[in-house]
């Protein structure tokens, strides 16, 4: 009887490792892209990705999501910062953004749906009140500052997490990953080549550039941090094969300039696996007038902070909510 027993466990386990197998190595690569793309598309949780799968396998998966190749050189030229409101307005959205609320001449919030998911954009008229917020301490061996904190520690108004930070193990860290500058000088690095960055140079312009932290200064880089991929340069959008690599969908982050200067913050609800694809994001800040616009950590990280409040709720890979938002490393802060 214990040897019957035994042969069906032994027959059981074979079956379950066989169907681990087959879906995990199979012909059918749903599952691994899947599983891939969200392990690795907010540098969170990687490890689960190389649990099952090579570097190789890893490279080949995240490669079918970059941004398609593009022949715009950003034209910072065609920003001229003059976020009035006008006596006629292009469209709704226009109207919307530009009209203000009562009160209120720093900022506006508009509660919006992408894809179906909640969404909120806020627009924020004079870009020279933004700065790149980081957390207290970098590399001491713990985790960074949630949003909440670094906020109200730095007295912003409205403030979004940014850059990426190492993740080895899921827990998260205070080690950013990329550079970050702060008033024209590289605050960190981990590296000394050409990166994606995103941040305000000397004339309070989104800038949007792939250099190290030192050529990007010498253009005139003020605030910036490492992150991406960029989504609207110069007014067109750029195109993504968001099967994969990432892209699908998941809590979004983002950041954009209009033509007049406006800033426009985005961060939507959802998980790792669930919120709107990166093309639905840039689409939706195309609508609202986006020149130039850049994606920013998203999953579990995603935080929008107006007036010391936690405004949209992040969410784990488990998809429970995460009390007080996650720590992270940087972001973008709007100063009174």
């Amino acid at each position: 009887m214990k040897k019957t027993t035994l042969t069906k466990i032994i027959f059981i386990i074979d079956v379950f490792v066989a169907i681990c197998f087959f879906v995990f190595y199979g012909p059918f690569s749903y599952v691994r892209n899947t599983l891939i793309a969200t392990a690795m598309d907010t540098k969170t949780h990687q490890y689960i990705a190389y649990t099952f799968y090579n570097s190789k396998t890893i490279d080949k998966v995240l490669q079918m999501g970059t941004q398609l190749p593009f022949s715009s050189v950003i034209d910072l030229s065609k920003i001229v910062i003059n976020t009035a409101p006008k006596d006629e307005y292009d469209n709704a959205y226009d109207e919307a953004i530009l009209t203000r609320e009562a009160g209120n001449e720093n900022y506006k919030r508009l509660d919006i749906k992408i894809a179906g998911y909640k969404a909120y954009l806020v627009a924020i008229y004079d870009p020279s009140k933004i700065e790149l917020a980081t957390s207290k301490v970098f590399n001491t061996n713990k985790n960074g500052e949630k949003m909440l904190a670094m906020c109200e520690r730095l007295g912003g108004i409205v403030c979004i997490n940014g850059g990426g930070f190492q993740d080895p193990d899921g827990w998260g860290s205070d080690i950013p990953m990329g550079y970050l500058i702060k008033d024209g000088k590289i605050i960190w690095s981990d590296t000394s080549v050409s990166q994606s960055l995103i941040g305000f140079n000397k004339d309070h312009k989104l800038t949007l550039i792939n250099a190290t932290g030192e050529e990007a200064i010498a253009q005139g880089m003020r605030d910036a941090l490492q992150f991406g991929p960029y989504l609207i340069v110069n007014g067109e959008s750029i195109k993504f094969a968001d099967s994969a690599g990432g892209y699908s969908r998941a809590a979004r982050v983002a950041i954009a300039q209009r033509r007049d200067g406006v800033v426009l913050f985005l961060v939507t609800e959802g998980t790792h696996t669930a919120g709107p694809k990166i093309s639905e994001v840039a689409a939706t800040l195309a609508l609202y007038g986006a020149y130039n616009a850049a994606n920013l950590d998203g999953g579990t990280s995603s935080q929008l902070v107006i007036n010391n409040k936690l405004i949209n709720t992040p969410r784990n890979i488990y998809n429970n909510v995460v009390v007080g938002g996650r720590s992270v490393v940087s972001g973008f802060i709007l100063m009174p």
